[in-house]
């Protein structure tokens, strides 16, 4: 299994606090942002992880993370030029993922559950994972049927038809890359990736799972200001 962050985009939503760096690069109560995906993906496991970005700050990402030896991996990086959508940063990784599986995160989201034994569960396919959350409009949000099985995702619509948003936390196999070079832009002129996940959908290739602990996108003020409550009281509460 390959670990992929994808840290690319303009972080327009944080602005003026990303005028000058990348938003992953972000305080969260004491850790810069990226760590967080960072530690979910060393906790499941997984030891050789490429780190996509922006070309603008990729000297950071590399000063502040180096070779992964400090932190018992081996990282890998890849440039994204423009912000094309979470699929067209993903297909970037096609020569560092190979024939393997990959967890993939995104550089913004706080995921605090154990993904060690869905790491060493996943034999293909696709996995994406749930959460049920205030403002699911704001994501990419499944539908089921009257049975309750999932039957597709919307992107970020307007009336929700649930109460979950499909985190930013995906499981895929090598097969992702064939799908994404099939995509057309959306209406915003990015590569989605809920299109990816209803195509395996489709073809009944799809898993889900509802995760336990607290999720949190901190992609925005508020979000990232809430993040770092959240952390800043469960590390208090193990003192």
């Amino acid at each position: 299994m390959k670990g992929i962050i994808l840290a690319g985009g303009n972080g327009t939503r944080l602005r003026p606090l990303t005028s000058v760096t990348n938003k992953h690069l972000l305080p969260v109560y004491d850790k810069p942002m990226l760590f967080y995906p960072l530690e979910l993906l060393t906790r499941g496991g997984i030891t050789e992880i490429m780190v996509v970005s922006g070309k603008e700050h990729a000297g950071n990402f590399m000063n502040l993370l180096g070779s992964g030896r400090e932190f018992g991996v081996r990282f890998y990086y890849a440039l994204q030029d423009q912000a094309g959508g979470i699929a067209e940063a993903l297909g970037l990784t096609e020569g560092f993922a190979k024939d393997d599986n990959m967890t993939v995160v995104l550089g913004d989201n706080i995921v605090l559950d154990d993904i060690s034994e869905r790491v060493s569960d996943f034999r293909g396919g696709a996995r994406i994972f749930l959460r049920e959350v205030e403002s699911p409009e704001r994501f990419g949000v499944p539908v089921f049927d009257g049975r309750g099985n999932l039957i597709r995702i919307e992107e970020k619509p307007e009336k929700p038809r649930s109460r979950y948003a499909v985190t930013g936390l995906y499981q895929y196999d090598n097969t992702v890359f064939q799908r994404i070079r099939e995509l057309k832009p959306s209406a915003r002129g990015e590569l989605e990736i809920t299109d990816v996940n209803n195509s395996y959908l489709r073809e009944g290739r799809l898993d889900y799972v509802f995760l336990k602990e607290p999720w949190m996108d901190a992609g925005t003020v508020e979000s990232l200001f809430e993040a770092s409550r959240l952390i800043r009281e469960r590390s208090a509460s193990r003192r």
